[in-house]
């Protein structure tokens, strides 16, 4: 009886390390040997075994334009940074934005508006707003602020208006402080009428950016023109993985990344912006997937598909790590920027005013820490290699890049689903808002202590855009974090389930295609990134 007992044991050690061998060597090849279809021309045909991984194996080192790397960026974000601008946007000065959402779109008429009910907007009632937010005073911070404003113009009135020998001198000053202001105030984005009767307060909180369905020509024709006709790029070279551009074979792209590589800095710059900005929103639709509308109840999650679709190697030709890459760059822009203005936030008599004294303060108490976390941070964009050439070209250059921008941002009142709307245009305001702080430094530098500053100002809309973009670009850098675990337990997942079903070689191709419940395909066709 023992040696049946011993036998039948043996038998079962043997088929489970057998299962083991079989299942290591199928899912965890040596990665010194490559298979003969990593070595091929397409990567769309890259081994079972690398491909939920492609999305991230490439994507590491230093980026491009900076002396940055994406280990430091992560880290740096997702321990310190995250944490803290999640608290900050959570609070009521942040969490309240005024948007008109029925702007016409003045390029092409709207006859894509979505009827979908995942893309409607739910503005926040008049009676759940702060007091100290629609109070209309968009420029000022605090009752002090307004107190010392209003005392300065008054008597700003009183000696411009004075008639004696200092007139002349005096005019000057003010038509030099007005001058300055003027160069400050070179908006990078079409601002919305907070004044106007179709502007009204939204709640971000309760409207999270998310996906909604909205895709196909409409959404590819918003894409298509931002980048056709407003990244300096001439219509003889095409961008790779363009659905509305001519059919160009396999073509892999090279042709366009030589084009952008001759660019100077600045038009680069431009671009990787951008793509970084789309970059991002395309994670937020990946991690926010509607999984199952179910009985009146919605079950929103991460699509590991969708983001594969996006971003993996194989599918994007290469283009998925391109375009994470460009998502760290816009979130090292608009960190630099949140560094440069943090002074503008440091005066004692600027308060983030709601009306409730023990909430601002605590929010400007939080503000304050998160400025002190970007200040540790070593490895910061060097902004003053933009524009730096001869004066009138420069000038011509930051213009013309001022103006592109602009007009993307009158774009985005061309998207047809009212929630995508709102945050391409809160977004879009917030990287606007980054560009203006980085081309103010001079006027930054001479904020007075004590009082308001006439050569440098940002409205609400502008701090709250600022605060919730960024925000928006760290949440994509922690869902990457997010994304690259899933796609390791899925994985792990796939290698289990094999050894559990035995080491029949042909039941085994089974494992390689299972997908569990969690990452179902996503429902319809899939919107692709441009």
């Amino acid at each position: 009886m023992w040696k049946v007992t011993l036998l039948a044991c043996g038998g079962l050690l043997l088929a489970w390390f057998f299962g083991n061998f079989v299942c290591l060597g199928w899912f965890q090849q040596d990665s010194s040997v490559k298979p003969k279809t990593q070595q091929s021309k397409h990567p769309s045909k890259a081994s079972p075994d690398s491909q939920d991984q492609s999305c991230f194996c490439h994507l590491t080192g230093v980026l491009d334009d900076c002396f940055c790397d994406v280990e430091s960026i992560d880290v740096f974000n997702n321990f310190k940074v995250y944490p803290r601008i999640k608290r900050l946007t959570e609070k009521d000065y942040f969490r309240y934005y005024r948007v008109n959402l029925k702007r016409p779109c003045p390029f092409w008429p709207n006859d894509a508006q979505c009827a979908i009910k995942d893309c409607h907007v739910e503005p926040c009632p008049e009676s759940q707003i702060p007091v100290g937010i629609k109070s209309g005073n968009y420029n000022k911070f605090s009752h002090a602020a307004t107190a010392v404003s209003e005392v300065t113009e008054c008597e700003q009135a009183k000696d411009l208006g004075a008639i004696n020998s200092t007139l002349s001198h005096q005019s000057k000053e003010a038509f030099a402080d007005w001058a300055r202001h003027d160069d400050a105030q070179d908006h990078f984005c079409e601002l919305d009428d907070e004044t106007s009767p179709d502007s009204e307060y939204v709640d971000l909180l309760l409207n999270p950016e998310r996906y909604t369905g909205y895709k196909g020509p409409s959404a590819w024709r918003v894409w298509n023109s931002i980048y056709e006709e407003n990244c300096f790029k001439p219509r003889s070279v095409y961008r790779p993985l363009n659905p509305l551009a001519p059919s160009r074979g396999d073509d892999d792209g090279e042709g366009f990344y030589t084009w952008l590589e001759g660019l100077c800095l600045e038009k680069r710059v431009f671009y990787r912006l951008i793509s970084g900005l789309h970059s991002s929103i395309n994670i937020h639709l990946c991690a926010e997937y509607l999984l199952d509308e179910g009985w009146g109840r919605s079950v929103w999650g991460p699509n590991v598909q969708e983001f594969r679709q996006r971003f993996d190697t194989a599918e994007t030709k290469g283009e998925g790590t391109r375009r994470l890459k460009n998502l760290y760059f816009l979130y090292l822009i608009e960190l630099r920027a949140l560094y440069k203005v943090s002074p503008y936030f440091e005066r004692a008599f600027v308060n983030l005013y709601t009306g409730n004294q023990q909430e601002d303060g605590a929010t400007k108490e939080l503000l304050l820490q998160f400025f002190n976390e970007i200040r540790s941070f070593p490895m910061h964009f060097d902004e003053k290699s933009m524009f730096a050439g001869q004066k009138i070209e420069a000038k011509i250059l930051k213009e013309e890049f001022r103006l592109h921008f602009k007009n993307i941002s009158r774009i985005m009142d061309c998207v047809g689903c009212s929630k995508c709307r709102l945050w391409g245009k809160l977004q879009t305001q917030g990287l606007g808002t980054a560009l203006k702080i980085l081309f103010s430094e001079k006027e930054i530098q001479n904020l007075p202590e004590h009082s308001p500053s006439k050569g440098f100002q940002l409205t609400r809309q502008e701090i709250v855009a600022l605060l919730n973009g960024f925000g928006r670009l760290s949440t994509s850098i922690q869902q990457l974090h997010s994304f690259r675990l899933l796609l390791k337990d899925h994985r792990r997942c796939d290698c289990t389930w094999g050894r559990r079903i035995g080491f029949k070689g042909s039941v085994l191709h089974i494992s390689r295609r299972l997908e569990v419940t969690q990452f179902q395909e996503p429902l319809g066709l899939r919107e692709k990134q441009l």
